[in-house]
Parts: C-alpha cells; structure tokens; sequence
C-alpha cells in the first residue's frame, strides 16, 4: 500500500545495525528458581535519557485501509520509526519497533490518547524479526503466506489463493500459511494485517522487531536463539510501559498479538508478566525499569510447550500418514504418543462435564468443545445448497437438529495427511528450527528433550545445565503451572482444525489451564483451517475494546 507523506515535524534518526556484536553470555537458570512465579507487576516506570520517547519525532502519513468488513478508509496517522527500545541492544536492526498513533479517521479527527496499545509482533520461526525498513503501519514482513515466499507485510492485502469449493471438503480455500511463516490469512484467501485494522479502529499500533535463532557474528556465535526473543519482546513491553504519559495510549492497557511462532511469543508475554527469571537478561540489554505484563493476549496457532511438542504430536497425528503416503516410524510415535499420557495427566486440567483431561478423554474434550462446535458454526452460515454439498462430500459428519456430528478417528481421517515426521520437533538429526532455537554459542542446533538426545546417543545421557531453564522462559504453560499473578488475565486463542504444524491439544491444555485459574479465554477452532488462520478478526478488534473498557472518542 502506498503512503502519502503529509507533515513531518522532525527528522527521525536512522539505525546503526551492530549485527556483528555478540550476544552477552549465557546465564544458566534453574528450573526451580525461588520466586519463580512473577513478580506482583508494581514494578516502578518511567523512562529517562535514551529511553525516553520523543513525542514529537514523527512523520504524518495518510493512507487506505480496508477494514475486515472490506470497507475502505483513509487513515491519517503518526509514524515513529525504528526506535530502540534498550540502551545496550546487541543488534539494533531487530531490537527497534515503531508506533503507529490514528489522528483522523475519514475526515474525523481521533484522540487516542487513552487507546489501547497493540502489540503486533511479526515473528515466525522463530526467526529474527526487523521493522526498521517498515515505511508505515503494518510493514513487518509477513513470511510463508499461500504461494510461498513473502506475503506482503506492508501492503493491506496479497492475491488471494484460489478458493476451493464447498465440494472439495475445504471450507475455507484460504491454502494455510507454510510452516514457519507468520502471515495470517483470513477464509477468503487474504491476507490479515491486525496493525492496520487496530490502527483503522483507532487503537495505537506498536510493532516491536526481536532477534531470532539464525542471528550469527563474524565469530560464528548465534547471538538470537533462546531466549533472545522473548526478552526482546519483554524490554519493547517495559519502552512502552516506562513512557506513560510520553507515548500515545494507555499503556496499562497493551494487548499482544502474534501468529505461529509468534503467537507462541504473544502467550509467553501473556504468561510470564514480570517474572523475576528474565531479570539478567533485561539488564544486560539495558532494558527500562519497568513492568513487562501486558493486559491481554492475542495468540494465533501458537507453536509452544515445545518439550512436550513431540509427544503430543503423536498423540494427535500420529495415525495420520505424510503427504509422501508413507507412515512415520511406528515405535518412535508409540512411544512418544505413550509418553504424553503421563504429560497430561500432570497437568492436573478439569473441564466441567469431562471432570480430569487426561489422554483418555482428551479426545472427547477436543471433539466436544472445539471440532464439533466449529463444524457447526460454518455449516450453519453456508446457504442450504452449500451445506448439502459438503456434507455430502462429507459423509462422516451428522447433520441433525442444525448441529454437527462426528467421531475423533472420522476427524483425523478427514484431516488427512500430517505436515511433520517423527520426532516433530526435536529432529534425531537436529535439522528442526527448534533444534537450533535452542543452540548456544557456536553450536547452532541441540537436542532439547531427553528422549531425542538419548536416542542418538546414551540412553543415560543428560541435558546441559543450561537447557531447562532456558527450555521454561520459552513456555508459557510453565508461568500458568506456577499461577503467576502478573500474567494477563484476557486471551484470545486461535488455530485451524486442519493444521498440524503442532497438535490441536498445544491450544486445548492452553485454554484450559488459563481457565481453571479463572481467566477470561476465548478459545476457538476455524474449521479446516490451516497454519495462520485468522478468520474473525473483527472480532478481535471488538474484543479488545470490550476487555479494555475502551470506547474510541473524537478529538475535541
């Protein structure tokens, strides 16, 4: 989308990428840490010298944006580009964000200065992620959309992938966003940029860049694996919070977003709000002093709990064969898929007419509280012809009394084919991304679960020190078992039924933790939507302005 430049006020300073610099060195945490749970989120604000933001330092853009009911709208708004967020970055080219603040709306000028503020990350991968080229809102580059390659970060939408009819068993047509990728696509094929429908809105848009695993120096050092992502995304929360008063928005009201990776990122902040264990490394970086929670969490097919990733693949996928037609190696998903049983039995999760999830039921629970109600809710919006059409390209669902029907074994088999081999996540051959997000130094990839290390090598063999403790900072589920008190209490959690990136129960036992401790979560599976399914996001916008109390006002 082009940009009309209209007023420039002062001049923003470029960035000086230091892409060469290392990362400080490693810090080795225990997993049974004191005071582990987070901190009571009083931490002090206010920010001073080079965290201080200049509220003047900004270009006046307008531009067009189709809101996600397809209107167009001009938006006149503030840019403020690449701001670092630390005073000791290790690589200012991902460790800047920019801010984007709506002042007129079709003609109508908004005052945004209570708005809620949000946090759009644009990682995927968990790769390295950089807004400094952004030359509006919404220029994060999207990655992996339908098509391959790029997806258009900075344009409103991409061209849509052929839809497929309703006879083709696919609801949506949308074609999924490749592995890794961070785009999100709505069913219609297009893309979803949530920075410019929050700034179309009126919301203050904040777009934090953070370094990723394949950052590596002159000296062959990989300065961005765990947890360089996370506490990234922590020190832009704590610029943001230590500017109240300085930067447009309500900065008690932040509220983040991110899809895949990403959206793994977003929980994380959700979860881990002001935990003591990120401390050192916040200092290291120069971070403000500052509170790092944020109010609420968007998180869009979120690839987490990834100690347990393999596991629960199995369980899910497992019967599933590959694109090739081949089935994994069936001892390895046995005995993973037979590990995870244990795993979710010591999450101890109730739901009310299941009583305990264990592996048991959790079939049950998934088909009863997500599949069925999905397959419904898209069923009943397509016209009678539609629906009679797919139901007979779909003969294992039961249509009866305007409600779906349909067995967890019918499901996997309308699913089809899985995305990943066996282990999903920890490659026996340490080829995964996850292998190398949890490198360290100069070894770009290790193996980060006892059972992929000890089936390469001993079977006594031992993760090193460092590993679980860097293992937890990367896991929201750890701060929700510990009940952190500083951790958001709102979440908005999506994933597509089709999508196998990671197993369907990586968002169940998310949502249903959160629950049992009394939080608001609104959890929902688009059905036979694929990898970065972002089907209602209007309804994100609406939610947000709902848990935030916030109504949009014009400027007097």
């Amino acid at each position: 989308m082009k940009h009309r430049a209209v007023k420039r006020r002062s001049v923003v300073l470029g960035i000086g990428a230091t892409a060469g610099v290392a990362a400080a060195g490693g810090f080795a945490l225990s997993a049974q840490a004191s005071g582990e749970s987070g901190g009571s989120g009083a931490k002090a604000s206010g920010a001073s010298g080079a965290l201080a933001f200049d509220k003047d330092a900004y270009t006046e853009l307008t531009t067009t944006i189709t809101d996600a009911a397809g209107d167009e709208h001009e938006v006149k708004y503030h840019f403020y580009k690449a701001i670092t967020y630390v005073t000791k970055p290790v690589d200012e080219k991902y460790q800047s964000l920019n801010v984007s603040v709506p002042v007129e709306i079709d003609g109508k000028a908004v005052d945004a200065t209570g708005a809620p503020i949000l946090l759009a990350n644009s990682v995927g991968g968990y790769m390295p992620s950089s807004v400094a080229e952004a030359t509006g809102v919404g220029g994060g580059e999207m990655t992996g959309g339908p098509g391959g390659g790029a997806a258009g970060g900075a344009s409103a939408s991409a061209s849509p992938s052929t839809s497929a009819s309703a006879s083709s068993g696919n609801s949506s047509g949308s074609g999924g966003v490749q592995s890794g990728g961070n785009a999100m696509v709505n069913a219609q094929g297009e893309m979803v940029n949530l920075g410019k429908l929050a700034l179309v809105t009126g919301y203050v848009v904040v777009e934090p860049g953070a370094r990723g695993r394949t950052l590596v120096d002159s000296d062959g050092t990989y300065y961005g694996t765990a947890p360089a992502a996370i506490v990234d995304l922590k020190a832009a929360v704590r610029y943001v919070r230590a500017n109240k008063g300085r930067i447009p928005g309500n900065t008690d009201r932040i509220v983040s977003s991110g899809t895949s990776a990403g959206g793994a990122l977003s929980a994380l902040l959700g979860a881990s709000g002001d935990s003591p264990l990120y401390d050192k490394y916040l200092k290291e970086l120069g971070a403000a002093d500052a509170s790092d929670a944020v109010f609420a969490s968007g998180d869009w097919c979120p690839i987490t709990d990834l100690e347990h990733a393999d596991m629960a693949y199995e369980w899910n996928w497992g019967a599933n064969k590959l694109s090739s037609g081949s089935l994994v190696d069936r001892t390895v998903s046995k005995e993973l898929s037979t590990a995870f049983a244990d795993y979710q039995a010591s999450l101890r999760l109730k739901a009310k007419g299941f009583g305990t999830v264990t592996a048991r039921n959790l079939d049950e629970y998934l088909v009863k509280t997500y599949l069925e109600p999905s397959a419904t809710k898209y069923l009943a919006a397509l016209s009678d012809s539609a629906r009679a059409t797919y139901l007979a390209a779909n003969t294992f669902i039961t249509w009866s009394g305007g409600r779906a029907a349909f067995s967890w074994a019918d499901f996997l088999t309308h699913v089809g084919a899985r995305k990943k081999d066996t282990p999903a996540f920890d490659a026996f051959d340490l080829s995964s991304g996850e292998n190398n997000l949890f490198g360290t130094g100069t070894t770009k990839a290790r193996h980060f679960t006892l059972y992929s290390l000890r089936h390469e090598g001993s079977a006594s063999a031992r993760l090193p020190g460092d590993l679980p403790g860097k293992i937890d900072l990367m896991n929201p589920m750890h701060f929700i078992a510990k009940r952190n008190p500083a951790r958001s209490k709102h979440w908005w959690i999506r994933v597509g039924t089709k999508d196998s990136d990671t197993s369907l129960t990586v968002v169940g036992n998310l949502a249903l933790s959160l629950e049992n401790l009394g939080d608001d979560v609104d959890a929902f599976m688009y059905w036979d939507g694929a990898h970065g399914s972002n089907e209602d996001p209007a309804d994100f916008m609406a939610w947000i302005a709902k848990v935030t109390g916030y109504k949009m006002r014009s400027a007097k």
